[in-house]
């Protein structure tokens, strides 16, 4: 199965057991928008839970706040949202259809990526032949694919950080790129195209005025700064965290929930002393990807991908990439944003946005290093590798999801053997003393086979069976998902043998 063809499984497997599903879908759904289902909104949940115990509770100087979606307009101009928050878009004419330029030109350089994944298995199998002709000249087409990547992605940049939208056309002519859709190469020129979307507050039409949804939630905590140093005598360096929704209207949302109109973002702003903004940047892209790596996710998947193009408010800024099933794409960011927010927000609300120092007997505009993830793509990363799909030993097949333990929506199952002489009862009892301390389902339909089955493609770690012997002996049996072995465990030595492995 090629890794299409996966994707299309995983997109399918979510819907078919209740993780997501398309928006308005009995009204032919509406693009890039996505309800989560009941196994969905839990494992959702649960990401939000792992990411805020690690960031809040586990750290003395971050607090969390929750702020409006609906902000002042100015906002958005101090921040440079309402004259800089673009992306190239280009058409074509053949099709009508619109595409980001950069996002094209990326696309491109994938499909050489995927070549070059090519030529590297090629190249293994010549080297264990001793092919040593042909190795060599598969190593020497990896080198030209490679030389290509850098040139283009080089060019790319260039042209962004320049805003050369000319420049980025005669690039994407030069390359060669078709639209997918007319199979064309018939473009309009590159123009820019504001992503955030307006809106109208107050009583009457003509009377209201035009704000924005919040296109990102960092400016929330922002506007907050001085509301939570002083209520939460908070000290240098400290921290915000929020979680919350944010909307883009963006050119191509694609790629299922990986770029979606609303998505949901975790953010934590941490303010430090100018002058350590660096210092303090090194250390949260290594805490960072200690927490990606925690979840026990192969570090493999995982690589930092320094920005040749930076924001205009950073003077440093690097990406957490996970490999999804379309290649290695932006998880997390991490960006030292200077003193550009607070220094803005002064100027255009008039308030002074400063720190007093009592060590150093100064005050200043602190520096801010942000960490920012988006829910939905760390949702996607998870599902994605805990899809799973594989040949057991008598030759049957199954489908599981190996979520960790900690993040999956239903943690136990309890399964009365058969329906009858006092198993569902038994069942029941079981459940009640499991419930208040973690997600359970109870399931009673079905050979056991089934249900186990059934289990295994929502990710529930452990299944509880409810026998004849429990009835006698007050055990039960536990079914590990990832190994399948089954052990005898006491009814009242449950809790100490389940919450330690969920934890």
């Amino acid at each position: 199965m090629n890794n299409e063809e996966l994707f299309k499984q995983i997109v399918a497997h979510a819907k078919e057991y209740g993780f997501i599903f398309p928006s308005s879908e009995i009204y032919d759904g509406l693009a890039a928008v996505y309800d989560y289902a009941q196994y969905g909104s839990e494992l959702k949940n649960n990401i939000k839970q792992y990411w805020w115990k690690a960031m809040v509770q586990m750290h003395e100087n971050i607090v969390g706040i929750d702020s409006a979606i609906f902000m002042h307009p100015t906002i958005w101009k101090a921040s440079g949202h309402v004259d800089a928050f673009n992306d190239p878009m280009i058409d074509n004419k053949d099709s009508k259809k619109r595409y980001r330029a950069d996002v094209l030109i990326e696309d491109y350089i994938q499909k050489i990526e995927d070549k070059i994944n090519k030529e590297v298995e090629k190249a293994k199998k010549r080297f264990e032949n001793f092919d040593e002709a042909l190795y060599r000249q598969t190593n020497q087409r990896v080198v030209e694919y490679q030389k290509k990547i850098d040139d283009t992605t080089a060019r790319m940049a260039k042209c962004l950080n320049d805003n050369d939208l000319a420049g980025l056309k005669a690039l994407i002519e030069e390359l060669g790129i078709a639209c997918p859709i007319s199979g064309t190469k018939n473009w309009t020129d590159v123009r820019q195209f504001n992503l955030m979307f307006s809106t109208q507050i107050g009583s009457l039409s003509e009377g209201a005025d035009t704000i924005y949804l919040r296109p990102e939630t960092a400016q929330g905590i922002f506007v907050n700064f001085l509301n939570v140093y002083k209520t939460g005598r908070m000290k240098i360096p400290f921290g915000i965290a929020q979680i919350g929704k944010a909307f883009r209207n963006e050119i191509v949302a694609r790629q299922f929930i990986f770029r979606m109109r609303e998505f949901e973002q975790m953010e934590m702003q941490f303010f430090v002393r100018p002058g350590e903004e660096l210092k303090w940047f090194s250390f949260w892209k290594e805490e960072r990807m200690k927490w990606h790596q925690a979840l026990g996710i192969p570090a493999e998947n995982y690589r930092y991908h320094d920005h040749e193009k930076l924001a205009h408010y950073a003077n440093a800024a690097t990406d957490i990439e996970f490999k999804f099933p379309f290649g290695f794409k932006e998880l997390e960011g991490i960006h030292s944003r200077t003193d550009y927010d607070l220094s803005q927000h002064e100027k255009y609300s008039g308030k002074k946005l400063r720190y007093f120092d009592a060590e150093t007997n100064e005050s200043y505009v602190p520096y801010v290093i942000e960490t920012s993830i988006g829910v939905d793509r760390m949702f996607l990363a998870v599902f994605s590798h805990a899809y799973t799909e594989e040949t057991l030993e008598d030759g049957s097949t199954r489908t599981v999801l190996r979520f960790p333990a900690k993040l999956a929506p239903v943690k136990v199952a309890i399964l009365p053997l058969v329906k009858k002489d006092g198993m569902p009862e038994k069942a029941r009892e079981v459940m009640d003393i499991l419930k208040p301390e973690m997600m359970c389902q109870y399931d009673e339909k079905d050979a056991i086979g089934r249900r186990y089955r059934r289990q295994d493609a929502i990710g529930t770690p452990y299944c509880i069976t409810v026998d004849s012997d429990t009835l006698n002996d007050n055990t039960v049996t536990i079914r590990e998902r990832d190994t399948m072995k089954q052990y005898r465990v006491p009814i009242d030595n449950l809790l100490n043998e389940l919450l330690p492995k969920l934890r």
